[in-house]
């Protein structure tokens, strides 16, 4: 249910311009509509099965491209395409946009301001690199994404639990295990959403975010707005991260924080951005990533000609604590800009925020709205989550409690 809701578009948008053939973990069932045939493979991190299912479709079919909008498949898909003489960003460049202390390295090699970072394996490197950059830090993962097992830590009593919590989800890591002790940018967070084709990057649109309170970082709100300001001082710094990288081709999500009215870089996925940013890239300014991102990688050059000039707001849906949701409603008229409301939680569904769960156990759904400008899009947001109910039981507790998760 998840992948359909947040994914959707992108098949849906790659099915009108190719015959997709599908290589997938599970049966297809709301994707049937929108592919010619697909092999399934358990795990797709499985370079052999994945390859082997590659060859299998190539044998059946003339391919011009491979791609993939899953984080986890960056590398293997990229690998995939080289084992095909398909187009790709090679593999290592991949490799280490997903390890994000290999990132910052080059970062830092090639002048691109980021942040301090050190990359360490015990609770007690944790602590004594802590120290030494300065509270507050941040703790994360050096391969993941999503915000998972990130937390700020504000002093040397919650390292423990912090490396801890951070660890776990490094565990699952693909391209690294380790955990990254980094310096805290204090200041917006923004995200830049660029293609890059044969080397040359334009950079789209650019992504205001809402973020939780600390310790965590889980996004709550993304706005895009076709005419905003903001882009013409982010695109350099974006443009100089996927330089440093070493993307050629493909489609990338650039995340940083304006640190002073500055851009200072926190990461850089090779992959059209979560959340739905790219459907609201395309409802403010027309210019389609899921389309581009199948062009680039049948070596074709996208269209990025902007076709529209307005805003999009995405507002996702958390409770407020832990606990069984008991009820769910949205008891609002649908008004015109109100473009979609998706829930992916039903009710008796347990709910669990951090530290015991992350965005996938937590989150209820999402809604989008439309406007002239972000604010606009931003406001009828805030006016349709008045129209939302929702209850949710704690499990300690055991009482509903009613929620407004942006109040």
């Amino acid at each position: 249910m998840e992948a359909e809701a947040y994914r959707r578009y992108c098949l849906e948008s790659v099915a009108a311009a190719y015959d997709v053939v599908l290589i997938t973990s599970d049966e297809p069932s709301w994707e049937v509509p929108f592919i010619r045939d697909c092999v399934v493979v358990p795990d797709p991190t499985d370079q052999a099965a994945l390859s082997a299912a590659g060859r299998a479709l190539a044998d059946r079919y003339n391919l011009a491209g491979v791609f993939t909008w899953t984080e986890w498949y960056l590398v293997p898909v990229a690998r995939l395409a080289r084992q095909l003489g398909l187009p790709t960003t090679v593999p290592e460049v991949m490799q280490a946009c997903g390890n994000k202390a290999t990132a910052r390295s080059l970062f830092a090699r090639h002048g691109v301001p980021s942040t301090a970072s050190v990359s360490v394996r015990t609770r007690q490197e944790a602590e004594a690199v802590a120290e030494r950059i300065g509270y507050p830090v941040v703790l994360k993962p050096a391969a993941h994404a999503a915000s998972m097992g990130v937390i700020r830590v504000d002093g040397p009593e919650q390292v423990a639990a912090a490396y801890d919590f951070a660890a776990r989800a490094a565990g699952l890591g693909a391209e690294s295990t380790s955990v990254l002790v980094e310096e805290y940018l204090d200041g917006p967070e923004v995200s830049v959403e660029c293609v890059t084709y044969r080397g040359e990057t334009t950079v789209v649109a650019v992504t205001r975010k809402t973020v939780s309170a600390p310790p965590f970082f889980e996004e709550l709100a993304h706005s895009v707005d076709a005419s905003d300001p903001l882009i013409d001082v982010v695109a350099p710094a974006a443009r100089a991260a996927i330089g440093a990288l070493g993307v050629t081709d493909g489609v990338s999500h650039v995340e940083m924080r304006l640190v002073h009215g500055r851009p200072r870089l926190i990461e850089v996925s090779g992959r059209i951005a979560g959340d739905m940013i790219g459907h609201l890239v395309r409802l403010a300014t027309g210019i389609d990533l899921p389309r581009a991102a199948a062009d680039i990688a049948c070596d074709r050059t996208p269209d990025l000609t902007p076709t529209r000039n307005s805003a999009a707001a995405i507002h996702l849906i958390y409770p407020e604590t832990s606990g069984t949701l008991t009820a769910l409603r949205f008891d609002g008229p649908r008004q015109p800009w109100l473009e979609q409301i998706s829930f992916q939680r039903s009710v008796g569904d347990r709910l669990l925020l951090p530290p015991e769960g992350d965005m996938f156990s937590a989150r209820i759904g999402f809604l989008i709205t439309t406007g002239a400008c972000a604010e606009d899009a931003r406001h009828c947001g805030q006016e349709a989550l008045r129209a939302l109910t929702f209850d949710v039981a704690p499990h300690q507790v055991g009482q509903g409690t009613g929620a407004d998760p942006l109040a």
